[in-house]
């Protein structure tokens, strides 16, 4: 049986830098290869290489088979013919692959009449609704990419994927930004394409994800394989001293962090309620935020984490209700973003964009170096536009240009989702610890419920399936309103030893759950 896929030799240059280092493998039909390993090691390199999509900037060696057509690595046009019927890329950044003027409907609908063409019986319009419809987007389908949240644009990115066809899928990070109930239907999807007889390449920082997938694990550092091999033995018994403190790195295991320490008010939000393209996100919400203090927010995709955000910090109007913000100065409140490549300037260089936001705001630039060694960033990477370096340091920049401006409260929107996870331990605890010097408030969104209760005992869980239920810790002195976790997810436990949390019931006035 002849290969969907061989790459040989595969290396990325930078200039005189290697990025990627003779790369080897091969994919036949229905089986799965998944690259996992540090944030900037290389993986989504790999992606685009095979692609022919790497940035003007960077060149590539090696030889590169799709089916039937070889050419090397650094002729990108042979390859570009092939894109969506022969091979498909569900990309990092979905907000880069969906276009920003049509519904999304008529995006997948798109996909099966010119990409896909021999989709069967059904017309391209109902195979593009039952495909939204599978992946939890029903009544979504006349909205625009900028009016979903970034879990939602990366299943309509997927959907898009799918539809073109093609045995070849690449799938960069398919599960970021989204809860766990949508991860495992699209973990179901792939594996579902692997039983139809696709070939799968996934990059992932999730290794349950991974082990759903089975098939072949890559480990990666530094641009080099350090191990490969089936996914059951690399991941239960690693050799390389890297996949072992990889694999023992979730924060399952992190020890527990001191209790909150809040102290002056900051903000105040009483009776919040808002909603978004027709949709009641949450109401009745009550919410305080004194300096110091870790508030974590989670909940399923497009319930509205990131809406609250952008309430609290001032970027939208609520629909109802107040909020009182105790801090003046117009860069007191940070936002870390979900997706890093929308909130910097394309064009320049990151270290241009991060002058001129200390020029502007008459902040000392001389900090930055320092912050970019302990976020683990070699200062040479400020010489790149956004689009020339990973998503997980593009994540790591970001958080620096936040704590250059010293903030008093951090909104930080799943800060940490394109990271390995010994890159997220190392990236929280500097984030944590400039928090704690500069008495900081920080509101951290993640999908990761082991990681919501290792930051913070307080919580804000929106949640459109569950009835309010309010739960307070009385050890950290919090007075905002929180709410029950969903059905299925265990309580505080052991893991954060807080025995003394009490629980109370709350009337029933809105649809959320907040914690």
């Amino acid at each position: 049986m002849s290969a969907l896929l061989t790459v040989r030799d595969l290396s990325v240059h930078a200039g005189r830098q290697t990025l990627l280092r003779d790369v080897c493998c091969t994919l036949h039909e229905g089986e799965a290869l998944t690259l996992i390993g540090q944030s900037g090691a290389g993986k989504s390199l790999i992606a685009q290489a095979i692609m022919g999509n790497l940035p003007a900037s960077l060149r590539a060696g090696g030889e590169i088979t799709i089916g039937t057509a070889s050419s090397r690595a650094e002729d990108v046009a042979a390859r570009r013919g092939l894109w969506g019927r022969r091979i498909g890329l569900l990309p990092q950044e979905p907000w880069l692959a969906l276009d920003p003027t049509m519904p999304v409907l008529r995006q997948i609908e798109e996909t099966y009449r010119y990409v896909r063409q021999d989709a069967g019986p059904l017309s391209p319009a109902r195979l593009a609704r039952d495909a939204l419809a599978r992946l939890g987007l029903q009544g979504k389908e006349r909205h625009l990419p900028h009016q979903l949240s970034g879990g939602m644009a990366q299943r309509v990115a997927f959907a898009a994927v799918l539809a073109g066809g093609a045995p070849l899928l690449i799938a960069d990070e398919p599960t970021k930004g989204l809860d766990e109930a949508m991860r495992n239907e699209v973990v179901t999807l792939l594996r579902e394409a692997l039983l139809e007889g696709c070939a799968l390449l996934t990059i992932t920082h999730d290794l349950e994800v991974a082990a759903a997938l089975g098939g072949q694990v890559q480990v990666l550092q530094n641009g080099e394989q350090v191990e490969s091999g089936a996914c059951t033995q690399v991941l239960s018994k690693p050799r390389h001293p890297y996949t072992q403190a990889l694999v023992a790195a979730q924060p399952k295991h992190w020890a527990p962090l001191p209790p909150n320490a809040p102290a002056r008010l900051l903000l105040a939000a009483e009776g919040l309620g808002q909603s978004l393209g027709g949709q009641r996100l949450f109401e009745g919400l009550d919410l305080s935020i004194r300096a110091g203090e870790r508030i974590a927010v989670s909940g399923p995709s497009g319930c509205g984490k990131t809406t609250l955000g952008n309430l609290l910090l001032g970027l939208l109007p609520p629909d109802q209700g107040r909020i009182i913000r105790h801090e003046m100065r117009p860069h007191g409140f940070q936002k870390l973003y979900q997706d890093p490549v929308a909130a910097f300037a394309p064009r320049q260089t990151l270290r241009r964009s991060l002058r001129d936001l200390c020029a502007l705001h008459r902040q000392p630039v001389a900090r930055l170096d320092g912050l970019l060694e302990d976020l683990g960033l070699g200062a040479g990477l400020l010489e790149r536009p956004p689009g020339g370096v990973s998503g997980g340091e593009l994540q790591r920049v970001a958080l620096a240009r936040a704590l250059l401006l010293e903030p008093s409260l951090i909104f930080a929107d799943e800060p940490t989702s394109r990271l390995d996870l010994l890159t997220q331990q190392q990236t929280l605890e500097v984030l944590l610890r400039s928090a704690e010097a500069r008495q900081s408030a920080v509101l951290l969104v993640t999908h990761d419920r082991h990681l919501a209760r290792w930051f913070s005992p307080a919580q804000v869980i929106l949640d459109t399936r569950s009835n309010p239920d309010t739960t307070a810790d009385s050890s950290h002195g919090s007075d905002h309103s929180v709410r029950s976790l969903p059905p299925g997810v265990p309580p505080l436990s052991a893991a954060l030893r807080t025995p003394q949390a009490a629980q109370h019931r709350a009337p029933r006035r809105a649809p959320a759950a907040v914690r």
